[in-house]
């Protein structure tokens, strides 16, 4: 019965979903931006405690709740941890009635032909397995799109519909994502050959093969409406991309029907010194302004 409640929360409500994934690669700055050094903590297992540490002081704080949020994307060690004493996802789902996904990519290989792919997954089924057991509704995968190459874009869209099927196959939601780089030269006309490969393979879908789409912000305004107006697209999110949050927020407010899912602009002006107080307040009025502008 949850994944239907959970597929009508992403489906119907108004809200945003907050991106809390971020791995091994960009662990470092994500810690750095709340004020821990890499002093401050040795090896991997360190850092992994102290970036779950702050992911567990958002998702508690009073101002995480799902009357503004509607999901939360997980890293893997994050589902297979708790919060409260309950597993991380479980704990979104049953006491923030907050929709919980999972990024399960193996992050990016080298650029080739202006785009970089997904490295090979092999233990994918495993992994979607697994988080079905944790009440997950649905999946990340990133992909890089750095220049207007036809052949490149044309292999990150192959890819990302190729492994999201599998990922609709195992009963999860899929989040595809093909970012493109928003300090591209060619972003524009990469954005318009995303645009027509997304819509072929979109077209191509059998009723209920659902997946949803996190894109950059578009040069321009309303883009990818034909994605948000697609039947087997549940939602379409943006991600903020190296955008400040005034200007993700307010390129998001142009682009009717997309929502937000912020992962570094989230988290701008939260830090591991301030009080719970400043800490509930900061993230209070983030979230409102992320809201605001998913709603707009």
């Amino acid at each position: 019965m949850s994944f239907d409640q959970q597929f009508e929360i992403v489906k119907i409500r108004e809200g945003f979903i907050a991106a809390l994934d971020q791995s091994g690669g960009s662990t470092p700055k994500a810690l750095r931006l709340y004020g821990i050094e890499e002093s401050e903590y040795s090896g991997e297992e360190q850092m992994f405690d102290r970036i779950h540490e702050m992911r567990s002081r958002i998702v508690t704080s009073p101002s995480f709740t799902s009357n503004r949020i509607l999901g939360a994307i997980l890293f893997e060690q994050t589902m297979r941890r708790q919060i409260e004493g309950q597993g991380s996802a479980q704990y979104l789902w049953e006491q923030k009635q907050v929709v919980p996904f999972l990024k399960v990519d193996q992050g990016l290989a080298e650029e080739n032909n202006g785009v970089q792919l997904m490295k090979p997954m092999p233990g994918l089924d495993e992994l979607l397995q697994e988080a079905g057991k944790h009440q997950v509704f649905g999946t990340k995968m990133r992909s890089v799109i750095k220049t207007a190459s036809l052949s490149g874009v044309k292999a990150v869209v192959d890819q990302q519909f190729e492994i999201g099927k599998r990922i609709v196959a195992a009963g999860l939601v899929p989040i595809l994502e093909p970012e493109v780089d928003i300090n591209s030269a060619t972003k524009g006309e990469a954005e318009q050959m995303l645009l027509e490969l997304l819509m072929e393979n979109i077209n191509g879908l059998a009723t209920g093969q659902n997946i949803m789409l996190k894109l950059s912000l578009p040069n321009l305004d309303d883009h990818y409406a034909p994605c948000v107006q697609h039947p087997n697209v549940v939602r379409v999110v943006a991600l903020s991309g190296g955008y400040s949050r005034d200007d993700a927020n307010a390129k998001l407010t142009r682009n009717q029907g997309m929502t937000a899912s912020f992962s570094r602009a989230l988290t701008e002006g939260i830090s591991s010194g301030q009080s719970d107080e400043q800490f509930n307040n900061t993230l209070d009025s983030t979230i409102e302004s992320i809201f605001q502008a998913s709603i707009t």
